[in-house]
Parts: C-alpha cells; structure tokens; sequence
C-alpha cells in the first residue's frame, strides 16, 4: 500500500498544471513556495520508497539467481548419482545401484522443487521491475517539475522586484514633482499677476472717478451759463455767445 501510495502521489504532481495553478493562486509567491517545499518531500519520500523497491527487487533476483543455481546443483547431482548406479549395476552391483537411483531421484526432485521455486519468482520480479522502472520515470519527472517550480519562483521574485523598483522610482518622481521648485515659482507668479490685476483695477477704478468729477465740473459750468443768459433774457439785454474767431 505504501508504493501504490507514493506511486499515486507522484503520479498527481506529475500531472499538476503549474501555471494553471499559478494563474489561479491568489498569491502566486505563496503557492511556488508552497510548491516547492510539496515537490521536495514528496521527492524525498519518492526516492526513499524506490530504494526499498529497488533493495526487495535485487532479494527477489538473488533468490532467483540462487534457485537456479541451486536447480542446476541437483540436476548434476542427480546426473552424478544416477552414472554411478549404471556402473554400479554394470559390475553386478545391484544393491548399490539401486540406492544411486534413488539418490538421483530425490536430487531430481530437489531440482524440481528449485526450478518451480525460481519460475515463481520471474513474474514478481518481472512486475517489480516495471514499478521500479515507473518509479524511475516518475521520480524524474518530478525532479524537472520541481526545477521548473525553482526557475518560476525564481522569475516571479525578479518581477517583483523590478516592479517594486520601478514603483519606488514612480514615487521618488512623485515627489519630486510635489517639491519642484518650478511649481512654487509657478504658484508665486500667479499670486503676482493677481496682485498685478488687482492694482490695475485700481487704478482704473480711480482714473473713472477723476472723470467723473471732471465731467461734473463741465456739467455745472454748463449751468452756469445757462443762468447768465436767462437772467440776461430778463433784463432785456441781448442774448449773444461768445465765439472764437
């Protein structure tokens, strides 16, 4: 249960969408993080469970190796029992032949029992191999999704940091702009033209109030004329202006 376990576990980190899952993070530095720190245990339980199938795969090929060995053994020794009770038989021996024979037969069924025991074992061995060869494959696998995790983290904190770079140089600029001296002169030269205007309302307003008083001067002139003719009217003496020749 522990291999099919870590095989599972390395079978759904190898099929992960990276950058589906980054684009859909919340906090992407967070989630490479986390990402990283997931693929390296789990690596680590990988190649620790790979060598313990690996160690139970080379028992299962000794004792292989062995049966075999051990198969071939007896099948000389009942080879060697069972020449020795011909020639035992061919001198008359009759006896002893017979105890040969039955020293080959138990060498023979020996053999038999070892070959069975090793012929067994080849589908096991046949299937260990292909879960260590998995195994292999998968724990790679990983190793690469983890160096892609490692170069996207490593990308990701470069941008930010170039990001925050630029933001702190936008925010120098910003106020900079705030304390230029420029837009204080600006400011000033404002308050001046306004001053400026002001005094030249002023001053408009005072020169329409000497022509004011001027006009009223010619106005009451005027009047004063007037009344010198009338009077004249009335004592009868001729009406005449005075003209400029």
């Amino acid at each position: 249960m522990a291999k099919q376990s870590i095989f599972g576990r390395i079978s759904t980190l190898m099929r992960a969408n990276i950058n589906a899952m980054i684009d859909s993070a919340e906090d992407p530095q967070k989630m490479l993080d986390q990402l990283v720190r997931d693929y390296t245990n789990n690596i680590a339980d990988a190649e620790s469970a790979i060598a313990e199938t690996i160690g139970n795969l080379r028992l299962l090929e000794r004792d292989h190796q062995e049966d075999t060995q051990s198969a071939a053994e007896w099948g000389n020794k009942a080879l060697a029992a069972s020449r020795k009770a011909d020639q035992l038989r061919t001198s008359g021996s009759t006896a002893d032949a017979d105890k040969f024979d039955n020293l080959a037969k138990i060498a023979l069924q020996r053999q038999i029992s070892e070959e069975g025991q090793a012929k067994a074992a080849a589908p096991q061995i046949a299937a260990q191999t292909e879960v260590v060869d998995k195994l292999k494959d998968g724990l790679s696998g990983m190793k690469q999704k983890l160096e892609q995790l490692k170069t996207k983290r490593s990308e990701l904190l470069a941008r930010a940091k170039v990001a925050e770079a630029q933001n702190k140089v936008h925010d120098a600029i910003k106020s900079v702009d705030v304390m230029d001296p420029t837009s204080e002169l600006g400011r000033f030269e404002d308050k001046i033209r306004r001053q400026e205007a002001l005094a030249q309302g002023k001053a408009e307003l005072a020169a329409s109030s000497l022509d004011a008083q001027f006009e009223s001067l010619e106005d009451l002139g005027e009047l004063t004329e007037v009344d010198a003719r009338l009077a004249a009217l009335k004592s009868g003496a001729p009406v005449t202006g005075q003209i400029e020749q």
